[in-house]
């Protein structure tokens, strides 16, 4: 008896997924969970970690309500902790599943603000990036009302600890344990010489901190939270910060963090 838990299922568009997705449906069904696209209580994306991401998203504004689970169907992603050949172990872990034990990641809170007053509120799993279209960026970079510097290079990313071994590591940055409750500013491409200096390394800044980016006034800056990309014209600031917000993971078969990098990066140790 699965004591009419509500779950719905998310997936790419692979020929693999889309086929995992049909088998565990039916595997689901015949076990009479309930499929509830509206209010789940757990969401199983079927990919990879961009499939998670983007169901994380679609559920962004009810994450105190709903739990994730990943299956992957190709290379072993940090949000998937079964295969699409473990289905049956997928329906048998969902049965033992506590959302008492819930695996919690910090998200971090991106507030936008224009100059006409207008503000955009979103929170990400990854992390968030500015850039410009065009030409050489240049903002203000302060942490909790400190000026700290006058950053000018290609852009800046602002990760999670989860976050930490995605974009943040392929541009220099440091892996951080989720239990590390911070984020990580990492520079993209910045502008070090006699005339202009950034500090040249990634930033941990603390959970009690704010990082806020003032952008010069251009009109073409890019802006991403994770994996959606927007363009947006006379930004004010952008502000950055640990709200408390997180994402619940169901801890079915939840892989460790530290074993999760060791198998992405490394591979089998001798």
């Amino acid at each position: 008896m699965n004591f009419g838990k509500k779950i719905w299922l998310i997936g790419n568009s692979s020929a693999k997924s889309k086929k995992t997705m049909d088998k565990l449906s039916k595997i689901l069904k015949a076990e009479h969970f309930i499929f509830d696209d509206i209010n789940p209580e757990i969401v199983i994306s079927v990919g990879g970690d961009g499939t998670l991401l983007r169901a994380m998203h679609m559920y962004e504004y009810q994450l105190d309500k709903v739990r994730f689970l990943g299956v992957h169907t190709g290379h072993l992603g940090f949000y998937t902790d079964f295969t699409d050949e473990e289905l049956f172990e997928v329906v048998e872990a969902l049965y033992g599943e506590n959302p008492a034990k819930a695996i919690r990641y910090p998200l971090i809170k991106v507030q936008v603000n224009f100059t006409d007053g207008y503000k955009i509120v979103r929170h990400v799993l990854n992390e968030s990036t500015i850039r410009r279209a065009s030409k050489t960026m240049v903002v203000d970079v302060r942490i909790s009302d400190y000026l700290f510097e006058r950053f000018r290079g290609d852009g800046l990313s602002i990760a999670t600890p989860t976050g930490s071994t995605a974009y943040n590591k392929s541009i220099g940055g440091a892996v951080m344990h989720p239990r590390v409750k911070a984020m990580q500013i990492a520079e993209i491409a910045s502008l070090n010489n006699v005339v202009y200096r950034t500090l040249g390394s990634p930033m941990i800044v603390a959970e009690k901190d704010t990082i806020r980016v003032c952008p010069a006034p251009e009109d073409d800056y890019s802006l991403t939270f994770d994996q959606l990309t927007f363009e947006y014209k006379n930004i004010e600031s952008i502000e950055y910060s640990l709200d408390g917000t997180t994402i619940s993971f169901a801890n079915c078969a939840h892989t460790p963090f530290w074993e999760r990098v060791s198998k992405s990066f490394i591979g089998e140790v001798e």
